[in-house]
């Protein structure tokens, strides 16, 4: 695949510099490139489709690192690292030791604040404005937010903000839905090219500045006409709220239509020095049959084949989300006070078939994980029985409402922690390697993590019974293959299994860690050793008696999570050794380390951090040897 214009990018040549026509042909080979590079590493890949020409028009006017521009969330970003200088390591795309999904300061100085989570880009560039203003510069600050992430409270309390200090700043929402599409065409554009030129933007304000200037009755008649035009507004533009926050509305606009896309970022960027918000349509996919076709499940999506879209290497087993959607539509059956609560992840967290089988029990809140938790808090108040399905990373960002409306007030609410661990190719904005250290301070919360697709079941089924707050944490990808039980029993609250018998070394293994850990033992019990697995499936509380018992059966323990040490379930096991038995067993802990975890696979990360089968079989035999040799 040969890309001439894409080269000159890299080369230093400015896209300004670019014919109309080649502008045209430079997004057919960034599409072309896009498509080829994430049919075979994975990636976001219709999010970062729908918005070439967008992209290609932000550069030409708005060029960074000289002005600012920022990524909402950053799954868009794929057209910006090819126009920014990463075209020679573009086929390294969330590769281990290549480059990043989302945009990384350390990457590059065109990526100007780095992002992952929905909802921060305006508040990131207004800070970027305000240094900007306080430092005496006059670059440009543009943040690009889709229409998805404006459900987010932080969006709004941005805009809030923005308004009020009245900054220099272009807020362009990325719209991709269709629910205002007669409001595209081509007199939509004409009438925003004009509405953003010179002559029409000061003729309204000399106008005003007459209207004032007439004795008597100017400021009355200026008042009069400001009326007239918000009234115009609210009755063809839908951007009245935007302006009621201090925002100059334009939009909205064409996003594939290059040129018009280019003339209205200039007017602009020429005429304006206070808050705009360019409102612009595009399509998810565009460019690619299959993604445009179903833009949902080509937004993140495994290598496929570029000819045809089909998807490569299916799984054999269906995944914990799959089959942790099966079974909350079976337990709504007979559970009619079961809620299930999403914050814009229906299908993330397969809760599609929940949707469609119990639409009145089902909400999807939009991006606002503060407002899914404290809104299943109210419902668990009047006796319902809500599941917050949310991925591990999103949770973070309702830490207080958890703390403060769920567990301070005992509410029988259910988290399921969907991607807990370490998710693979999407790194360090989206590992789940912080909820078992953040959670298990929260008083009053339970905390659990399944060994298989058989165990989520029934932790399922416990936690509904449970009577008061509890998290299930369960990892990406496909399960081990077991059967699930068509009615699960429930198990008792804090009771771990011992899966193996030990007497040389015991692994406490958590979740993800368990069959790693039995593999390990396997091997280890090839050499001549005794060791134990114990399935510590509840975090918190934990099963003290079982605890003691292998304890005083092995003289060695080794814990092992896919979870930072800082405060995880190794650090609980030496809580309650320091306090009941201190000095009575050596204590190792295998986990994440007090640091950021890179992309990667999935298999390539447990190697690295040592709890993947041969990681913890090595950490073990180095704890019996030393322990043979009197050390």
């Amino acid at each position: 695949m040969t890309t001439p214009l894409l080269a000159r990018i890299e080369a230093g040549a400015p896209i300004a510099s670019l014919t109309h026509d080649e502008q045209e042909r430079l997004a057919v080979e960034i599409r072309e490139t896009i498509i080829a590079t994430v049919a075979r590493t994975g990636g976001h890949l219709a999010p970062s489709l729908g918005v070439v020409e967008l992209t290609i028009a932000l550069q030409a006017v708005f060029p960074t690192p000289r002005d600012r521009i920022v990524w909402d969330v950053g799954h868009q970003c794929y057209a910006h690292k090819l126009l920014t200088g990463r075209l020679g390591r573009f086929c390294t795309l969330r590769q281990s030791g290549g480059i990043s999904g989302f945009p990384r300061r350390s990457e590059s100085c065109h990526d100007i604040f780095g992002t992952g989570h929905s909802g921060t880009s305006i508040s990131a560039a207004a800070g970027l404005a305000a240094a900007r203003d306080a430092l005496g510069e006059d670059h440009k600050v543009v943040a690009v937010i889709g229409d998805g992430s404006m459900t987010s409270g932080e969006a709004f309390e941005a805009l809030n903000h923005v308004g009020h200090l009245k900054q220099d700043l272009v807020v362009v929402l990325n719209d991709n839905e269709m629910s205002i599409s007669p409001n595209v065409g081509a007199l939509s554009s004409y009438l925003n090219r004009v509405l953003t030129g010179h002559l029409p933007t000061r003729m309204r304000d000399e106008f005003v500045k007459f209207l004032r200037s007439l004795p008597g009755v100017g400021e009355q008649a200026a008042k009069m006409a400001k009326r007239v035009e918000e009234s115009v507004k609210a009755l063809i533009v839908p951007g009245l709220l935007f302006e009621e926050l201090g925002f100059r509305y334009v939009g909205p606009i064409p996003g594939h239509e290059l040129k018009n896309l280019i003339e209205t970022f200039r007017n602009v960027r020429e005429q304006f020095k206070k808050p705009v918000l360019v409102h612009v349509i595009t399509k998810k996919g565009k460019g690619y049959a299959p993604a445009e076709r179903d833009p949902a499940r080509y937004h993140g999506v495994g290598p496929f084949d570029p000819a045809t879209g089909a998807l490569i290497a299916q799984p054999a087993a269906p995944a914990y989300t799959t089959v942790f959607g099966q079974a909350l539509v079976r337990e709504a059956a007979s559970e009619r006070r079961l809620i299930a609560i999403t914050a814009a992840m229906t299908d993330g967290t397969g809760l599609a078939p929940f949707a469609a089988a119990y639409p009145k029990r089902f909400f999807d809140v939009g991006i606002a994980e503060q407002h899914a938790v404290t809104f299943a808090a109210g419902l668990a108040c009047e006796g319902l029985r809500p599941v917050v399905a949310v991925y591990s990373t999103f949770l973070q960002r309702a830490f207080d409402q958890l703390l403060h409306d769920v567990c301070l007030q005992a509410l029988p609410v259910v988290f399921a922690l969907d991607r807990a661990g370490l998710v693979g190719d999407d790194g360090a904005t989206h590992h789940g390697v912080f909820d078992l250290s953040y959670l298990r301070q929260m008083p009053n919360l339970v905390i659990a993590a399944p060994k298989d697709e058989a165990e989520l079941a029934q932790l399922i089924r416990t936690a509904l019974a449970h009577d008061g707050p509890m998290a299930l944490r369960y990892p990406r990808g496909a399960g081990r293959g077991v059967e699930v039980p068509e009615v699960p029993e429930p198990l008792p609250i804090g009771s771990w299994e011992t899966l193996r018998p030990g007497g040389d070394l015991a692994f406490l293994a958590v979740g993800s860690c368990v069959y790693p850990a039995l593999e390990a033992a396997r091997e280890l019990e090839a050499e001549g050793w005794r060791v134990g697995v114990v399935n510590a499936r509840f975090v918190k509380p934990l099963d003290e008696a079982l605890l003691a018992q292998t304890a005083a059966e092995n003289a060695l323990l080794l814990t092992a999570e896919e979870n930072v040490l800082a405060g995880g379930f190794g650090a609980a096991v030496l809580e309650y050794f320091a306090e009941h038995a201190p000095g009575a067993v050596r204590i190792e802990l295998a986990g994440i380390p007090d640091e950021f975890v890179e992309h990667g696979t999935q298999a390539d990360l447990r190697a690295q951090y040592g709890i993947d089968a041969a990681g913890l079989a090595a950490r073990a035999r180095e704890m019996l040897e030393d322990k043979r040799d009197g050390r």
